[in-house]
């Protein structure tokens, strides 16, 4: 989604608040462009005002010997997860003084009147943005909501859920020698009802990745041969879609280092208020307020996730 729609400094002064629509766009920007979220790792609940309440249902055996009357034998237990995100915000001042001799002075104008860049406006918001993605990422998995600007992420809940199936990291961690057999691990711990399901997925993060590729390449004790997948050695792996043992493997560059998730992508949920009224973007020149030559950017948003049933999830870790 590109961050060019609005132009900003196209008057004296920075007088415009992009709040309402445009702030839509921004913090789709910065929330969804984080990698695990825009590639469609997780579902994704927008527009939560407060709160959103996650229905599971699960049921006893259902089918039994016919008989000639009606005999309700079965169960049905509802519970639930709650999806409360976080709010969040940017707040960021700058200087037009420190832009003058430095920065597109000539796109300033002249005399005590002048206004932010307007093309580095454009690329602080664009860069914040950034930010705030590359940040949501990493919260996503490793965020604690205790610590400031983090909501608890998955690795988060599910070490605090008994009912996910655990699987523990053996020796001193993934490496190129082991990640055949770590992956193989987690492949053997996911529910049998879960296996062959179109949206199963497991997450790992960028480093044990690259320990997989490593590994097919055929130059680590894997059993593949010294020229690994098709004979082709390191050259074989082109940024493709990796699977093991028939289940797609998901990179999330936000997970730690010797952490594995199985799950449905079903089961993972990225909620926020991204189109809600709590979202805003704001520039704001400060020069008709207060005299100074300062320049505000804030931002405010919602994030937050959870899961749905933690028994239909193996969490290596």
């Amino acid at each position: 989604m590109s961050l060019n729609k609005v132009q900003l400094g196209t008057t004296t002064n920075i007088t415009t608040t992009y709040a309402g629509e445009f702030a839509g766009e921004y913090i789709a920007a910065a929330l969804l462009s984080a990698s695990t979220i825009n590639d469609g790792g997780v579902t994704v609940k927008p527009n939560i005002a407060y709160k959103e309440v996650i229905k599971k249902i699960s049921t006893g055996s259902l089918v039994s010997d016919a008989t000639c009357d009606f005999n309700p034998d079965s169960s049905v237990t509802l519970t639930e997860s709650i999806l409360q995100p976080e709010e969040l915000q940017v707040n960021l001042q700058l200087c037009k003084k420190d832009f003058v001799s430095d920065w597109e002075a000539q796109s300033m104008g002249y005399g005590m009147s002048k206004t932010l860049p307007p093309k580095f406006s454009d690329f602080m918001i664009a860069h914040v943005a950034a930010e705030v993605a590359q940040k949501t990422e990493t919260t996503l998995f490793q965020g604690v909501t205790a610590n400031t600007g983090e909501f608890d992420g998955f690795q988060t809940i599910l070490a605090a859920d008994a009912t996910v199936n655990d699987v523990a990291v053996v020796g001193g961690g993934v490496d190129a020698g082991n990640v055949v057999a770590q992956l193989g691990r987690v492949v053997d711990a996911i529910p049998s009802a879960l296996y062959g399901k179109e949206d199963l997925f497991i997450y790992v993060p960028s480093s044990i990745a690259k320990f997989y590729v490593q590994a097919l390449g055929g130059f680590a004790s894997n059993g593949l041969g010294a020229n690994g997948v098709n004979n082709m050695g390191t050259q074989w792996w082109n940024n493709g879609s990796l699977t093991v043992n028939g289940v797609k493997i998901f990179v999330s560059p936000g997970m730690s280092d010797n952490q594995m998730i199985a799950a449905q992508r079903s089961n993972l949920f990225f909620g926020t208020g991204l189109l809600s009224d709590h979202n805003e973007v704001k520039v704001i020149d400060m020069q008709d307020i207060d005299g100074s030559q300062n320049v505000r950017m804030i931002m405010r948003f919602t994030s937050g996730c959870a899961i749905g049933f933690g028994s239909d999830i193996v969490y290596y870790s």
